[in-house]
Order: C-alpha cells, then structure tokens, then sequence
C-alpha cells in the first residue's frame, strides 16, 4: 500500500475527471448559509428514515421471539441483514458516487415503501400463525421483505457520509460526524422505545402499518427537498465492474487505509454477538415494553457520546482514539453480564452506546480525510461491505451454538460448578459466557492493532494528507 497520492489512475476507470466530480475549493455552502441547512435537512431525513427501518426491524425481531422463544430465529434474521449489507455495500457505494444524492435516497425510500406495503399485504392475506411457523416458508418470505427494505435504506448512510464532505469544511468534519452519531443515537432511542411499545400495545399488523405511513412521509420531504451537488459527467460506456473496483484501488492506495478497514471487520466479529443474542438475553430480563423502554433510556448514551465528539473532535489522531474506545467495548462485554443484575446490564448497554459515536466517527473521518471526495462513496461501500460481513458470521455460529450447546451445558450442573464462581446463578447464564469471550477478544484486538505497523503507517498518512476539498459553491448545480 503507497501514500496518499496520485489517484489520476483510478479517476480514469470511471472516465470522470476530478473537477467533474469535486472540483477544487471551499464547501457547497453560499454565503446565506443555505448548505447548512441543507445538510441538517439531509441528517434529519436519513435520521427519520433510519428510525422508520430500524422500527420495523427490532419489532420484528421482539415479535418472533416473544412468539417463538427460538434464539436461532432470531441470530439468523440479524445475520441475514448483515449479510445482505455485505453484499450490496460496495455496489451501493458506486451507485452513490454515479448519481446525484438526492436521486439515490429518493429511489432507495421508494423501494423501502414498497417492501413496507408488500409486507403489510402479506401479513394481511397469510393468518399469523403460519406466519409464525419457522418450518413453513410465509415466515421467511416475510423477514426477506422487511430486511430487504431495510437493506437498501442502507444506501441512505452511505451518500451521508459524503455530503459531510460536501457541506461541511475539513477541520469541523469530526464534529459533523460527532453530530451524525448524536441524531443516530436520538433515532435508536425511539427506535427502540417504539419498538417495543408497539409490538406490546399493537402487535407486528399495527406496526408494519405505521413504518409503512411514516416512510411514505419521508418519502413526501425528500421529494421537495433540494440538494445542491456538482455536475457528475457519467461514462459514455457502461464500466461496472471497474467501478467496483475503483472502491478496492483507492482503499491500497491509501497507506494502512486497509488496516483500519480489516481491524474494523475482525471487531464486528464479537459484534454479531451482541446481534444474535442481547435481545434475547433482554427479554430474559425484562417484559417486551420495558425492554424497549430500557433500550430507549440506555441510547441516551448515543446523545452524549455522539454530543462529546461533536464539542470536542476525536483529538490529533482518530485512529487512536477508536483502538482505545474499543478495547474499552471489550471491557464493557466481558463484564456487563458477569451477574444477572438488570441495573448491571442496563448500566453495561449505556457506556457502550456512548463509546460507539467516537468509534463511527473515527473511521468516517479519516476516509473523509485521506480519499478523494469523488470516490468516497466506493469507498465507504468497500467498508460496509467488509465490515457487514464480519457480523453475520459471528451470528449464524453463535445462534445455534449457543441454543444447542452453550445454554444447555451451563443450565447443566457441570456448567454452572465450572462457572458458578465467575458468572453466578440465573437464567440465561449461557449468554453470558459468550458475551465474556467476546469482550476478551474485542480487548486483544484493540491491543494487538495499537502495537501493530499498519496502525503506525495509517496515522502518518493521516497527519500528513492534505485536507480533502469539497466542491466549490460556484461549480455547484441543483439537484
């Protein structure tokens, strides 16, 4: 992997020149300040469609284990959606970096509002309990449909992270991102609340309806909302594949950038941990509503994280500021379920939630940084694609394990003598020995990456790449 450099190689895969993508200058911001408000227009939309998805998603995922009590369904839901994410990361990446962003978002919300109406005719038209029967092939259809939904609304994060780049000028991106991470956190918060609330009060028809209403609203603001962006000049042949890896290219152009990419892949491995089984070990804990309203309170987390970084930054060298906040996750999941306490879990899912803003923002703000606005879009997708596919592993082994072996080994009076001592008595005690390895794991790797020469080289390229220009205002047409 070379420095930062000369990427007039990877501009001709796409036939797009710099300027025509990102000329050279100041933010897309007039001197009215339009740009800003355009931005906090886009982050509030992405933040609402986020919550619109994300609360069909945790309603289903509460609905088919209060309805089944299968951990398994429930890790392979979660690891289907990574998967998928996986997938399509890079491809939507290249979508996002071909076409305007407002025209990827509006036709990502379409395609979201149809899955949410088909889902809603499905549930009508096919009664509940063959709905709910895993054996049978209606509940799988449904999953695919609302994940399938959910997924491309992921294409909406994507084109966020690049009009950060846009709007915002290049010594305030950290605490943009800071700002992202808060609104998410604020979504998460109602996400969960409602969630949970709905599935309790109203059951999985109720909620499909709302998600399909409220997308539809998003839809309708997005459709009058205009976007400011540069003339993109598109290839006269079609280049798919070279686009694609376009994305790879610019990721081994960039000193250690590949590093960053693959740690943050092997963390999310003990990410699909807290995927396939914090739900389940909530809902041991605490009825569905209250473990909605306990997700909600604990995402306060997200607001004051997402707030410090967006106050403060994320200090001279991000890199190391997200290496140590992970080690310290890995702290937090070896040690939040060591006893089966409420207030200790509750406790353990707030620290944590306040730690993930500055670990998001870290890596969004070195991409932003040391690639080429023009290309941040493969780039982004290259690391969603990498990273979504660490966490569905982890799931689709740690959900039949731990429902197969794990848990009934520790309910067993060999488990619970071998390991009475460390993680004591209850329920779900199963769970709690995976969430310790994981955070032992999270913790070995953190280090090992802090003492590692990739880790040196990326936080060189860092300090000494020049700021990435957005584009200048006067080369920007509407969208």
């Amino acid at each position: 992997m070379g420095e930062v450099g000369d990427y007039s190689g990877l501009m001709a895969h796409d036939e797009r020149s710099p300027a025509d993508v990102a000329p050279a200058g100041g933010p897309a911001v007039g001197p009215d300040g339009t740009g800003h408000r355009t931005f906090m227009h886009v982050l509030v939309n992405t933040a609402v469609a986020n919550v619109v998805t994300s609360y069909l998603w945790f309603g289903l995922t509460f609905w088919v284990y209060l309805e089944t009590r299968s951990v398994l369904a429930t890790g392979v839901i979660g690891g289907a959606y990574m998967l998928l994410v996986a997938f399509f990361g890079l491809l939507f990446g290249v979508l996002v970096d071909r076409y305007r962003k407002r025209t990827v978002m509006i036709g990502s919300t379409v395609f979201t509002v149809l899955c949410f109406a088909a889902a809603w005719a499905m549930f009508l038209l096919v009664p509940e309990p063959s709905l709910l029967d895993l054996s049978r092939g209606w509940f799988w259809l449904l999953a695919g449909i609302v994940l399938i939904g959910a997924v491309v609304e992921q294409l909406r994060n994507i084109a966020l992270s690049t009009t950060v780049t846009l709007f915002v000028v290049p010594d305030r991106r950290a605490n943009a991102n800071g700002l992202v991470g808060t609104v998410q956190g604020l979504a998460f918060m109602v996400t969960s609340v409602f969630s949970g609330l709905s599935i309790g009060f109203l059951g999985m028809g109720g909620t499909i309806v709302i998600a399909l209403a409220s997308c539809t609203l998003v839809l309708a603001h997005l459709l009058v909302l205009r976007i400011p962006e540069p003339r993109i000049a598109r290839a006269t042949q079609r280049e798919s594949f070279a686009e694609l890896r376009a994305g790879i290219i610019a990721v081994c152009m960039t000193a250690g950038l590949f590093a960053l990419i693959l740690f943050t892949t092997l963390n999310n491995l003990t990410g699909g941990v807290f995927m396939a089984l914090m739900d389940p070990y909530g809902l041991t804990l605490f009825p569905v509503e209250i473990w909605g309203l306990v997700l909600g309170i604990t995402a306060t987390g997200f607001l004051i994280g997402g707030g410090m970084v967006a106050r403060f930054g994320l200090g001279k060298n991000p890199i190391r500021t997200l290496l140590i906040l992970v080690a310290c996750t890995g702290v937090l999941g070896a040690t939040f379920t060591l006893r089966e306490w409420w207030w200790l879990f509750a406790a353990g899912i707030w620290i944590f939630m306040m730690l993930l803003p500055a670990i998001e923002a870290a890596e969004q703000t070195v991409i932003q940084k040391v690639v080429p606005y023009a290309i941040q879009g493969r780039v982004f997708g290259f690391a969603m694609t990498f990273e979504a596919a660490a966490a569905p592993i982890t799931a689709f082994l740690i959900a039949p394990l731990a429902e197969f072996w794990i848990i009934p080994y520790m309910d067993s009076d060999d488990g619970r003598q071998t390991w009475g001592w460390l993680l004591g008595a209850g329920e779900a005690r199963g769970i709690a020995l995976v969430f310790l390895v994981s955070g032992l794991a999270s913790i070995g790797l953190a280090v090992a990456a802090l003492c590692s020469r990739s880790y040196r080289l990326l936080s060189k390229t860092y300090a000494q790449a020049p700021e990435n220009a957005p584009p200048a205002s006067g080369a920007v047409e509407g969208g």
